[in-house]
């Protein structure tokens, strides 16, 4: 165990080949050591050998599955390679054995939102929010799928939380201006389409929001 940490501190530090010398070295001396297999597992992905990692994840499933890590390790690299139902199982196999953090939550939602089953992935990120509050791409798309689901009055206070947490976030702003536009808030919402082009000057969506803002406001003079 005591190099398997050892692994995963190289592993953040950058410091790959000393962190695979030493999974290697735990899966010597244990070769039923599921954690080493999960490991090696991440270390195999963060360096693109991804079919190579899921070998290594379903080794350590196999020799304890209740590993949820190893399943989680495994969503990931199906994620990767846009297999969002296989993610989605393996991130659901990865909670009922008991992993509950905001990434699993988070990721399992935006496998559902890459599918467009918006509603489906409501549940998930709503839970990724609650976890890390300050999670801008949670929150970000968790106020997305409320819009896409039509719970637009509902979306708002989110995407105004993520203006607060990401003032450059010029998607964002955007789509608060689709939003307030929905809610015939021209002024809010050109307010907003300002915003996004403030940022990013190129940006085709809120320029055409902007214009239809402007000539809304010119009829009506």
């Amino acid at each position: 165990m005591e190099k398997n940490k050892r692994a995963v501190k190289e592993m953040q530090e950058g410091n790959l080949e000393e962190a695979a010398k030493l999974l290697n070295e735990a899966i010597e001396e244990d070769p039923e050591d599921a954690v080493a297999y999960t490991n090696f597992g991440n270390l195999l992905a963060a360096v693109g050998e991804e079919d190579k990692a899921i070998i290594f994840f379903e080794k350590a499933m196999a020799l304890d599955e209740q590993q949820a890590t190893a399943y989680y390790g495994k969503g990931n690299v199906l994620y990767n390679q846009e297999n969002y139902k296989g993610a989605i199982d393996s991130y659901q196999k990865a909670m009922s054995h008991g992993l509950h953090e905001g990434d699993v939550y988070y990721m399992t939602g935006m496998s559902f939102y890459h599918l467009n089953d918006f509603l489906r992935a409501l549940p998930s990120l709503s839970r990724a929010v609650e976890l890390n509050s300050e999670d801008v791409d949670a929150r970000f798309h968790y106020a997305l799928c409320l819009a896409q689901t039509e719970q637009i009055n509902a979306a708002i206070p989110h995407f105004e939380k993520v203006s607060e947490l990401d003032p450059g976030h010029t998607d964002n702003y955007f789509n608060l201006g689709v939003a307030y536009a929905y809610n015939e808030d021209v002024s809010g919402a050109l307010a907003m389409f300002n915003k996004a082009l403030e940022i990013q000057p190129n940006h085709a969506l809120a320029s055409n929001g902007k214009q239809r803002m402007e000539e809304f406001l010119h009829k009506g003079q």
